[in-house]
């Protein structure tokens, strides 16, 4: 029975740690503010994409470019195939990281002591009182290959970048592509820090 307890205790400390450190990508963007972005009608994409490979569309940029595409046609944007206003790039940037997975090991430890009872101050006597669980803390050092998405946006009369959107934790495989959820999730967190609203939402 009690080493039953145990177990269970083990089990909701390492669910507890796993949940606190479960969150989504953090997102940065950075733009000139005196930059008239309600004037831009018109989009295109590079050629090449940043995330391209091999001199073709990956999987990766095509969910890229139809992802930002909704973006920014729900600002009142059209994309053109010919010369656009704004021009949009991407890239993933690749960084090592290391990680600690801490891990707990149960033991047993024991307690003695001296006891009094009774009236007054009578001696009772001494030996065993309890045991209760340790949990000497060990950990795992892992490496891993985050991603953080860059996009671009540039002013192709100016020739000026005008808005760039960086979403870290963005992914952990270089030679993967990004389920399609988890490519709208990215392009919408960067994009809701947009100067242009949504039409029909207000700031």
């Amino acid at each position: 029975m009690f080493q039953h307890m145990l177990k269970l205790i083990f089990l909701i400390i390492l669910s507890l740690a796993a949940s606190g450190c479960a969150t989504g990508p953090d997102v940065w963007v950075d733009y000139n503010p005196s930059t008239p972005f309600g004037q831009y009608k018109t989009f295109s994409f590079a050629h090449p994409l940043g995330t391209d490979s091999d001199g073709y569309q990956s999987i990766l940029s095509q969910r890229l470019v139809a992802a930002t595409q909704r973006e920014l046609e729900a600002r009142g944007m059209r994309r053109v195939d010919g010369m656009a206003q704004l021009r949009v790039d991407f890239r993933v940037m690749w960084v090592e990281r290391s990680q600690v997975t801490p891990y707990f090991t149960p033991m047993i430890g024991y307690g003695f002591g001296r006891g009094y009872y009774g009236r007054g101050s009578g001696f009772y006597g001494s030996g065993f009182y309890g045991a209760w669980p340790l949990y000497p803390t060990q950990g795992v050092v892992s490496t891993y290959v985050e991603g953080t998405l860059r996009i671009d946006i540039t002013d192709e009369a100016r020739r000026q970048r005008v808005w760039v959107g960086l979403i870290s934790d963005f992914a952990t495989d270089i030679g993967s592509d990004l389920a399609p959820s988890g490519v709208e999730a990215a392009v919408a967190a960067a994009f809701a820090k947009y100067p242009l609203p949504v039409r029909g939402l207000a700031r």
